[in-house]
């Protein structure tokens, strides 16, 4: 009976399988990668005491830089010291369960281990005060924080979602005076208005692109 494949079928037919078998395997991880799951988005992280921006910003109105302090001077927007929850709670809720890990901090002068919510790469440059400098909101960033009652990320801040940032500024960018307001609502001119801050505050679309700028 006559050879119907020759010798080399089979070698086609490993190949055609163990290449399959890879695209196969990298379309699910990349699709894993993708998921929100896989960066923890929507997900409460556990804290050693429950604070909730929601009551502390939106109830009692109490303004972002009051705990974040640096977050217009320096790279890193800060945590507030237990000093700083002390103020108020040496007075409110002082027998609180709740509030023990703040009162321990307090008393043995140790600070709260608050576990980040996120955490830049170390081959990636983040400088939170630039950004509020250039008009960029808290909430572009991460979310509708005054609606949370336990802090989650939002975002993945993936490279992507930077760069769609940067190369198109003028969708993003806020006047000064709005850039902690929550419930800021861009106009109908808002492409006019963003061309316009981009130009004010100086905000060169070229250079933000550049691979320098969050990889030094």
């Amino acid at each position: 009976m006559p050879q119907v494949f020759g010798k080399g079928s089979n070698v086609l037919v490993k190949v055609t399988l163990i290449g399959g078998g890879l695209l196969l395997f990298t379309v699910v991880m990349v699709g894993m990668y993708m998921t929100p799951y896989t960066h923890d988005l929507g997900i409460a992280f556990d804290q050693p005491a429950p604070f909730s921006h929601k009551h502390h910003f939106e109830q009692l109105g109490i303004h972002c830089k009051y705990c974040h302090t640096q977050v217009e001077d320096a790279r890193f927007a800060g945590v507030p010291a237990t000093e700083t929850c002390m103020t108020c709670h040496s007075q409110i809720w002082t027998n609180s369960p709740l509030l023990e890990p703040v009162r321990s901090s307090y008393a043995k002068g140790e600070p709260i281990r608050w576990n980040r919510i996120t955490n830049a790469p170390d081959f990636v440059y983040f400088n939170h005060s630039v950004h509020i400098a250039k008009g960029v909101s808290c909430f572009t960033c991460h979310g509708r924080v005054d609606q949370m009652n336990l802090m989650y990320k939002e975002n993945a801040f993936e490279m992507k979602w930077c760069l769609n940032c940067h190369r198109n500024p003028e969708q993003f960018v806020r006047p000064k005076a709005e850039i902690y307001n929550p419930n800021y609502a861009p106009s109908q001119d808002h492409a006019a208005l963003g061309r316009e801050l981009v130009k004010t505050l100086g905000i060169e679309k070229e250079q933000i692109q550049n691979c320098s700028v969050c990889h030094r």
